[in-house]
């Protein structure tokens, strides 16, 4: 009798261990290839993405990737131009940026005065009443459509709407993206410096699910629960 309690005490311990450690490993699952948590910096993104909006990124758009390190353990699918993405930053790959997927690979670019043309075809832009933002006289806002018929909105400063750089041409290479920020000239992008590799990409931004004006001046990353964005909550972003 002796003998079987003893065994039976051993036998707990794989049993407590895999209790404790299963829910850790579903957590890094989900976090590696599912979806990743990630907190909006900056105002690149404005109007679409405000700071302080907690957005999750879909691990699994295009693919999978490793747990750590960069490339693809198999990839399905393609970014799209208007595609919102999360990315390892080509000049600091400990540093993420989120933007807007404006080439694909051979696309000729052409950007000027904040009007994007890809292959020759302007993104439509439709301008927005500005009563439908506070800082109108600063900025115009218009809702900019891809040739493929997807539409989304985007800021540029007007002193400098119309005293652009001189036109000019990229052409997109193999395996790369051309990104912008929809905050069209408060954005540091790829106007600046370059392409972003496709292995360097982490994902899709899929949804807010947390936004708030202020953050916990202990913990910047946590949001002051008296100054919640509700309307923001689960969010789509697009």
């Amino acid at each position: 009798m002796r003998l079987q309690k003893k065994i039976g005490r051993q036998g707990t311990w794989p049993q407590a261990l895999i209790t404790f450690l299963l829910p850790l490993f579903l957590i890094f699952a989900f976090r590696w290839f599912v979806y990743e948590p990630f907190v909006i910096p900056s105002e690149s993104m404005v109007p679409n993405l405000l700071i302080h909006d907690h957005i999750l990124v879909k691990k699994f758009s295009y693919g999978l990737k490793p747990p750590l390190g960069d490339g693809w353990l198999y990839k399905f699918a393609e970014p799209k131009h208007g595609d919102i993405v999360v990315f390892r930053f080509p000049e600091n790959r400990d540093v993420f940026f989120i933007k807007r997927v404006i080439g694909l690979p051979g696309d000729e670019i052409t950007v000027q005065n904040g009007q994007v043309a890809v292959n020759g075809k302007p993104w439509v832009l439709n301008p927005l009443p500005a009563d439908q933002y506070f800082d109108e006289g600063f900025y115009n806002y218009y809702h900019e459509k891809t040739v493929e018929g997807d539409e989304h909105i985007i800021r540029l400063f007007t002193k400098y709407e119309h005293l652009g750089p001189e036109e000019r041409k990229i052409i997109v290479p193999a395996k790369s993206y051309f990104v912008m920020g929809d905050n069209r000239d408060q954005s540091h992008d790829s106007r600046f410096w370059g392409f972003v590799p496709e292995d360097l990409l982490v994902g899709q931004a899929h949804f807010i699910w947390l936004s708030c004006e202020e953050t916990l001046a202990s913990a910047p990353f946590i949001c002051d629960p008296l100054h919640l964005r509700g309307e923001r909550f689960l969010k789509t972003i697009k």
